[in-house]
């Protein structure tokens, strides 16, 4: 089914990322990622320099100022996730979606000034801390804390599971202020490379994202200044994070979906060039329904995602409506994904078919940004009125 989101604009831009995957991001970098479980900076500096990072930076900070359309961050994600690079579209999605639009939203003039210009070029990376060893999706359940002190705060605690967390320069980290777990007893603020007693714990060894790090991060008596603070209001924390959550959740979808519908042209093209019993794949009637199905869930997938995008675009989506989306699309990925494992045969549990490194990366899509089983906590409170 013909989408029509986009425009020439778009698609134009299109071409520019087409373009720059062609050129640093072939199958021999993504080796070297795989190998060396994340993305070299050189490649991200020249994402900065192509104009595909940073499109939710402002104009007046050197950026796209492309943050509420999303149209041009989901042509990133889906020629990334179409030519393989689900690793390459996560770490380009971590600065884009998840750290930059704290300063964007919510920084003060001063944190922009300091940081958006070089977050958009790749020279500065980002990353978002809030999960602890002993609290998920239960963000109020963090010991992190962050005491105030003259010109400051000392911060002690941990986190884990943090994207980008090895390679990060900046951290937007959540950290306790308070006393309880009231909403306000919550800030975020920015730990920078190089704070005395903030480390960078060891890569974790993952499901999937292979190319992709992510890493447990300490911080022992680490002083962070009251500039670092974001906003510059102490309390705010809770609050922040969620606004910032149905882009976060919007994002998940959009790469579910972009890897479902690369998932099902890979098995459409691999079941039609491949030969049993003397004729297509493809020619069986088992593989003919099983590309039906999934050609029409993802039409339906990418109608449901477009119109969220647009609502995005209008400042429309809703924190619920973005746990549907989060929920849905993660889940019809999976099934799209895993079928096509099925259709590949043996060749589908190799790691050199984009196939299986599509199917591993996407488990954790049901988890991350919120499980799904949270997801569907949010969407029931609001369709029954219930707490």
């Amino acid at each position: 089914m013909e989408r029509e989101i986009y425009d020439e604009d778009h698609e134009a831009f299109r071409d520019v990322v087409k373009e720059f995957i062609k050129r640093y991001a072939t199958n021999e970098k993504r080796e070297k990622w795989d190998a060396d479980g994340e993305i070299d900076r050189e490649t991200m500096l020249a994402a900065g320099e192509a104009g595909i990072l940073g499109l939710s930076v402002p104009e007046e900070f050197g950026g796209a100022g492309m943050l509420q359309d999303y149209r041009f961050r989901a042509v990133v994600l889906e020629e990334t996730i179409k030519a393989g690079n689900g690793s390459l579209a996560g770490a380009l999605g971590i600065q884009d979606d998840l750290a930059i639009p704290y300063l964007v939203h919510m920084g003060t003039q001063a944190q922009k000034e300091k940081w958006l210009p070089r977050m958009a070029t790749g020279e500065v990376l980002g990353a978002l801390a809030m999960t602890e060893p002993g609290a998920g999706s239960d963000l109020r359940g963090i010991k992190t804390t962050a005491k105030k002190v003259d010109g400051g705060y000392i911060v002690n605690g941990a986190k884990t599971f943090i994207s980008s967390g090895k390679t990060a320069d900046v951290v937007v980290t959540f950290v306790k202020t308070g006393s309880g777990n009231r909403p306000d007893a919550f800030s975020l603020v920015l730990i920078e490379n190089g704070m005395a007693g903030f480390e960078h714990g060891k890569k974790l060894s993952k499901v999937g994202f292979h190319g992709w790090d992510t890493a447990e991060l300490s911080f022992t008596d680490v002083f962070v200044p009251d500039e670092n603070l974001i906003g510059g209001v102490e309390g705010k924390g809770f609050v922040q994070l969620m606004m910032n959550l149905p882009l976060e959740r919007l994002s998940i979808g959009v790469a579910a979906a972009a890897a479902a519908e690369a998932g099902f042209l890979w098995s459409l093209e691999y079941t039609t060039s491949r030969e049993a019993f003397g004729q297509a794949v493809a020619d069986f009637q088992n593989t003919r329904f099983a590309l039906a199905d999934m050609a029409t869930t993802v039409d339906v997938l990418w109608a449901y995602i477009d119109r969220a995008m647009m609502l995005y675009k209008d400042s429309r989506l809703t924190p619920e409506e973005a746990a549907k989306v989060k929920f849905w699309a993660t889940e019809r990925e999976w099934e799209v994904l895993d079928a096509g494992v099925q259709l590949h045969g043996g060749y589908g549990y190799m790691l050199e078919y984009p196939i299986a490194r599509a199917w591993t990366d996407a488990r954790v899509h049901r988890i991350y940004g919120g499980t799904n089983e949270v997801m569907r906590e949010i969407v029931a409170r609001e369709v029954t009125g219930r707490k």
